[in-house]
């Protein structure tokens, strides 16, 4: 076992080593972050579920009992971060939300690929919450569905009807409204 790996950093940070508890922060604050983002879409809400998430992990480490992977705690910590934001959000005024995007076509450039992104993240926005998460933590945090079931407390099954319905919900926001034999059949 490295000594820098995320076991030995958590019975570090566990053991009040703040430096390991901040190293263990630093590697995951980017995903946290992506599903904080994907979830709540708004940047600022984004980065305040991120920062709830943060703190959470911190307060909660000595509570972590090591039956998942740690990346895996953190994940339900920032979905329900993220999820917790959605519902304080949703007590406030929101602005009326723009038409759905135009159809995604390839990116060959860099900014093609931050349009593509832009329309993405669009097009989740208008997921249900419920399916919206689960696709999120399939298709961005790359978790299986067991792991999915666990940060959720749901059944697998359930995920894999979440994120299924996610996914063609997504397909008709961005304008892929061909049958799937014919999306998923290439050869004619």
């Amino acid at each position: 076992m490295r000594d820098d790996d995320d076991p030995t950093l958590v019975a570090r940070a566990v053991d009040g080593d703040r430096r390991a508890l901040e190293l263990l922060l630093d590697r995951h604050a980017d995903r946290v972050h992506a599903v904080c983002r994907r979830i709540v879409a708004h940047p600022e809400d984004a980065l305040d579920a991120t920062q709830e998430a943060m703190i959470a992990v911190a307060r909660g480490i000595t509570r972590f009992d090591g039956r998942a992977a740690f990346s895996t705690w953190c994940y339900r910590i920032a979905t329900n971060a993220a999820l917790d934001e959605l519902r304080r959000k949703r007590r406030r005024p929101v602005p009326a939300h723009p038409d759905a995007p135009e159809p995604v076509s390839s990116a060959s450039s860099p900014d093609d690929v931050v349009a593509v992104r832009l329309d993405v993240d669009a097009a989740l926005q208008q997921v249900p919450e419920e399916f919206r998460v689960a696709v999120v933590l399939r298709d961005l945090c790359d978790l299986d569905y067991a792991e999915i079931a666990e940060v959720l407390g749901i059944p697998p099954g359930t995920v894999r009807s979440r994120i299924s319905r996610g996914r063609a919900i997504l397909v008709e926001r961005l304008g892929n409204h061909l049958p799937a034999s014919e999306r998923q059949n290439d050869d004619g």
